[in-house]
This record gives C-alpha cells, structure tokens and sequence, in this order.
C-alpha cells in the first residue's frame, strides 16, 4: 500500500435535515440489542441499542453508540464491563421495555444472571450475546461510539429480532 499525502477539503453543510436524515438511515435493517452494566453501587443499568456492529475477529472487537442525552452514559462510560443481548424474533416486547422507564422499571420481573467475568446479563434465550471489555470511548456528535473487546460469548438459533425504517420487522425469514 503506498503513502499519499491527504487532500485539504472541506466539508459541505448537508442538504437535509435530522428527521429526513433518520428516515434515510431507518432503510438500512439493524438488530436490536439490550446492552446491561453494572453501577458503582451494585445496581444494574440496561438500555435497548440498535446501533450495533463488528470491527474486528482479532482481536474481537465490536462497536455500539449512546446518545449524550442517555440517563445511562455516566454508568457506561465508567463501567469496566457490559454485555450486549442480541434479542430474538419474539423478544419485541422486552426491546420496548427496555427503551422506556426507569432501571427498577426495566429490570422488573426480568430475570438476571452473570456472565462468565461477572457482568450482569438477562437470563433468556437471546440470539446472541457478548460480555464486553470497555475498550474505548470517542466522542462524536450527538453519540458516544463504544468499542467493546468481546471476552466471552453466545449464540443461538434463535432469529433476531429487526428493526427497519422505524418498526420491528415480524416477518418470520427462513433459514
């Protein structure tokens, strides 16, 4: 690969605006995640993410953002651990619960369990999961952009749960 000397160019100011600006992301189709952590004090923090992606097989790294507005960002960004659920077809219902509400509202009667390093994780039978090292943190726009070294993870056959131009997608795909 050769060296080149970047270009100077200048950003143009876009030709849309926010809401015109989602509905043209809400195209592309995204799983729906539950990330949960850990405070300080023991008590446990879980938002529903859809902004969810790989970077990395080696080492194993995945990526995730938190709007600044978050009530669970001070927790994330400090936290050492978290793990990200990805949530399967039938699992709607919880996402909704978790995007709304209070942590005592969001964890009530949904039981919890520990990962292998002793991070917090929904006890359910989840398409995925991913018990994360809370590798690095940058700040851009709106966002924090999370990247997550995966130390342990797991799957299953269940079909995830899509998220497409601003509702859940139901229709049952077959393998």
């Amino acid at each position: 690969m050769e060296n080149r000397t970047p270009i100077a160019m200048s950003v143009a100011l876009p030709s849309f605006d926010s809401p015109y600006f989602r509905s043209a992301l809400g195209r592309f189709a995204t799983g729906v995640t539950i990330v949960t952590a850990q405070k300080d004090d023991q008590s446990l923090v879980g938002l529903t993410v859809s902004s969810f992606n790989s970077v990395s097989l080696d080492p194993p790294l995945v990526v995730w953002s938190l709007s600044r507005n978050s009530s669970s960002l001070a927790t994330i960004e400090h936290c050492d651990r978290y793990v990200i659920q990805v949530l399967g077809s039938d699992q709607m219902s919880l996402a909704n619960k978790f995007a709304r509400g209070t942590a005592k509202e969001r964890f009530a009667g949904t039981a919890v369990t520990s990962s292998p390093n002793g991070t917090p994780r929904l006890d359910l039978n989840c398409a995925a999961w991913f018990e994360c090292y809370n590798r690095s943190r940058y700040d851009e726009g709106d966002h924090i952009i999370f990247v997550g070294q995966v130390e342990h993870c797991s799957y299953s056959d269940a079909l995830p749960l899509v998220y497409h131009a601003g509702g859940y997608d139901l229709t049952p795909k077959s393998s």
